[in-house]
């Protein structure tokens, strides 16, 4: 006669969730850094490009969808929407504990979402492309697009701003759609 065979159980109210496993350094670093220097590149580069050619044009205005989109040479002191207008130091100590905050979190939370990881390296271009003119253009931030419907123009923005506006948004739509985190359904106990 064989002993009987004793099953293991885990008490009833424990749940067994697999974890994920993060990303390897190099893949997020791949996903990260190229995101987050290269959209800062680009909002730099653009801020430079379209100010050097609008400031030679007269009117510093370039339309490029009549009665919707125009290219125009704007500063703005504040932050979204000219929030915070003429608080420099302010927005400075803002967006550097904000670049810290983001860049933190890349290096520290063990990101396993590709999407995460882009979301975060847009909002570091957004960050730093704004807060380097915060910190070298004597506060100003330097917007240049220029969406409008009849009188109705919305705020003039930049790269830099669109790649924040981007982050946050995805970030965002992640959480909101993510099953991971959310609890499962409980066992049943087995009516006796």
């Amino acid at each position: 006669m064989t002993a009987p065979q004793t099953q293991s159980r885990q008490p009833e109210n424990t749940l067994e969730c697999p974890a994920v496993p993060s990303l390897s350094w190099p893949v997020a670093a791949a996903l990260f850094w190229p995101v987050a220097l290269g959209g800062a590149a680009l909002d730099l580069w653009s801020k430079w490009a379209v100010f050097r050619w609008l400031g030679s044009v007269e009117g510093h205005c370039c339309p490029v969808i009549n009665g919707f989109l125009q290219l125009i040479l704007r500063e703005n002191q504040g932050a979204a929407f000219s929030l915070f207008y003429g608080w420099t130091i302010f927005l400075v100590v803002i967006s550097t504990a904000a670049l810290v905050v983001v860049i933190a979190v890349f290096f520290f939370a063990k990101i396993q979402s590709k999407r995460v990881l882009f979301s975060l390296g847009c909002m570091t271009a957004g960050i730093i492309g704004n807060l380097y003119d915060r910190a070298f253009n004597e506060g100003r931030v330097r917007d240049f697009i220029d969406v409008y419907v009849g009188s109705y123009h919305w705020p003039t923005f930049n790269v830099a701003d669109s790649l924040l506006c981007i982050g946050v948004g995805l970030l965002i739509i992640v959480n909101l759609t993510s099953t991971t985190g959310q609890t499962p359904d409980l066992p049943q106990k087995a009516a006796r």
